[in-house]
């Protein structure tokens, strides 16, 4: 998971602490910084001071709410997403001045937990030695309450903390980082563990975003197993590359192009995620790719020349993308640059057996059946045998149509307009009489704000 786009913001913060003389010293002394001076005036930094994401900044905090978009907290202010200025935190929870009378977070996270309904989408914030649950933005009853009321073994003065649900962790857990103490708190069984993440430095914020957990330092980020703590990669990184959109890192006319493509409302022709877990995703004449923490957008002519522009559907087989223009595929064999096969294109229906066009194409993970999804019928094709011969497998019964479609880790993402569905597996998805839950293609397949 790599992701998005950078993140910082500058306080301009003059504080005059003295060092602290013990750990727990410190962590005190964490949660008055901003307090008022003796002469009854909070520092600049309270409610003056203008704070610049793109300035080089440590977070307090970060979280997601319950659409996923991303909460950065830096004292008593907050920024919503990868851009735009900060506001107060208390314009949106109100209640933490009303409780704190400052707003400053040592930690936050959305709990996401089967194992504890009465908390799943539930915001969670830290202050000092109280845990404050809100829901939609709504202070639950009973909140602020104590930590150890509602973690019990967790210590106060947190530095950051971060939800980790089945199947990431074996119950759904939540990862408490308070300097180079790491605490594992099972919602399930109440039980705390400890842990020694040795490679990884000391967290002042982490969220999990997209399926891959963050820890923030500073200005940098590293991308960590929560369970193990393993840093796998060339970390740490720089936010602001990849979490905040600050013009002056990374080219500017390149970064538009990826934003217009990441979030536009416009529906998907074809989506695809190759054997090492990169995805494809084409709309008209462009492609956006999503490489690790990484995106890349550019025209469909500059990486698959012989297509020119639009697709129908694309599936990945044995490292090779398969992708379907009217009644033709091209194949093209993944790599920098990605090589097209010769020979290609060939007809579809010598190819796959089936007439032209389809809309959707996907095959699941050390599987050799392409699914091909045609108006509403599902053909299966079994690509080692030869000659190719489709199967009806069956019908989709809850959309008249699908734009797009692929398998992954989470089983198969059906994309339709603006918003995609999951369902566990081919035949869930034919036969399942429950809609799935509505996702957002912007917000949370391609970590776009808005």
């Amino acid at each position: 998971m790599r992701l998005v786009q950078t993140l910082t913001l500058c306080l301009a913060l003059s504080l005059s602490l003295a060092a602290p003389s013990s750990h727990q010293e410190g962590h005190a002394k964490k949660g008055e910084k901003d307090k008022p001076h003796a002469d009854g005036h909070k520092h600049e930094s309270h409610h003056g001071a203008k704070l610049d994401r793109c300035a080089g900044m440590e977070f307090d905090a970060v979280a997601v709410n319950e659409e996923g978009v991303p909460y950065f907290f830096k004292g008593d202010h907050l920024f919503k997403g990868f851009h735009g200025k900060a506001e107060l935190s208390n314009q949106t929870f109100a209640e933490l001045d009303d409780h704190h009378h400052l707003g400053h977070v040592d930690a936050a996270f959305r709990m996401h937990s089967e194992d504890s309904p009465e908390h799943h989408d539930h915001q969670f914030f830290f202050l000092d030695h109280k845990v404050f649950s809100y829901y939609k933005h709504k202070l639950e009853k009973g909140y602020p309450k104590d930590i150890s009321e509602v973690f019990p073994g967790i210590p106060d003065h947190l530095d950051a903390a971060v939800e980790c649900p089945r199947p990431d962790c074996t119950n759904d857990t939540v990862v408490f980082f308070r300097g180079d103490e790491i605490y594992h708190f099972d919602m399930k069984t109440k039980k705390v563990d400890e842990k020694e993440f040795k490679s990884m430095p000391n967290c002042t914020g982490a969220f999990r975003y997209r399926g891959h957990y963050y820890c923030f330092h500073g200005h940098q980020f590293s991308k960590f197993d929560p369970i193990t703590g393993e840093v796998h990669g060339k970390y740490p990184k720089e936010s602001r590359d990849y979490f905040m959109k600050c013009s002056h890192f990374g080219e500017k006319s390149t970064a538009d192009h990826i934003e217009r493509e990441q979030c536009s409302r416009v529906h998907l022709d074809a989506i695809t995620s190759d054997d090492d877990g990169s995805v494809y995703a084409f709309r008209g004449h462009h492609f956006l790719s999503i490489t690790g923490d990484k995106f890349h957008s550019d025209t469909i002519e500059s990486a698959f020349k012989e297509l020119h522009s639009e697709v129908d559907a694309v599936f990945s087989y044995e490292g090779h993308l398969y992708m379907i223009k009217d009644k033709q595929v091209f194949v093209y064999k993944v790599g920098e640059p990605h090589t097209h096969l010769e020979g290609y294109p060939k007809p579809l229906k010598e190819v796959l057996g089936i007439e032209g066009p389809v809309h959707a194409a996907f095959v699941c993970a050390d599987k050799h059946i392409a699914h091909v999804i045609k108006g509403q019928t599902i053909y299966d094709v079994d690509l080692k045998v030869t000659p190719r011969k489709p199967v009806k497998e069956g019908s989709i019964t809850q959309f008249k149509r699908i734009d797009a479609a692929m398998c992954g880790p989470k089983g198969v993402t059906v994309v339709i307009g603006n918003h995609y569905y999951i369902y566990d597996s081919p035949m869930i998805m034919m036969r399942g009489k429950i809609m799935p839950e509505q996702h957002k293609v912007s917000q949370e397949l391609f970590g776009c704000d808005h």
